[in-house]
């Protein structure tokens, strides 16, 4: 994963690269208490991309996420929800939460052949699995 900033609009960016998921770099990791949100995209002109299959998650999926020194925490999805871009739930998505918790952001819904891009956003909401 690449870190993630924040847009001049206060929105995250997405990664360049349609094979990498970024994580929010101002927020927790995986694994430490809050909500971590990783984005990346779900297609490219050329095919699916990371998070292609995020819709098809269902509540109590397993989710594991590699960190960097090789651990590996686990989730467990809640839910699954489509929201319009410009009525995204930042507060929702991005409140902090006293246990670890994940969000997945990835494009979603109807595809605006005019803007060149999805009207919506997939988040998928998930919190520790339990072992």
């Amino acid at each position: 994963m690449i870190p993630l900033g924040l847009l001049p609009d206060g929105s995250l960016e997405a990664p360049e690269d349609y094979h990498v998921a970024g994580w929010y770099e101002d927020g927790p990791e995986p694994g430490e208490a809050g909500a971590s949100v990783i984005a990346a995209h779900v297609d490219s002109k050329s095919g699916p991309a990371v998070f292609y299959r995020l819709k098809d998650l269902k509540p109590g999926d397993l989710i594991a996420v590699l960190a960097n020194d090789g651990g590996v925490t686990r989730f467990s999805v809640d839910s699954i929800q489509q929201f319009p871009k410009d009525e995204f739930p930042t507060e929702l998505v991005y409140t902090p939460t006293l246990e670890p918790t994940l969000r997945l952001i990835t494009c979603g819904g109807d595809f605006d052949r005019g803007e060149g891009h999805y009207r919506d956003n997939i988040v998928v909401f998930a919190s520790p699995a339990s072992d």
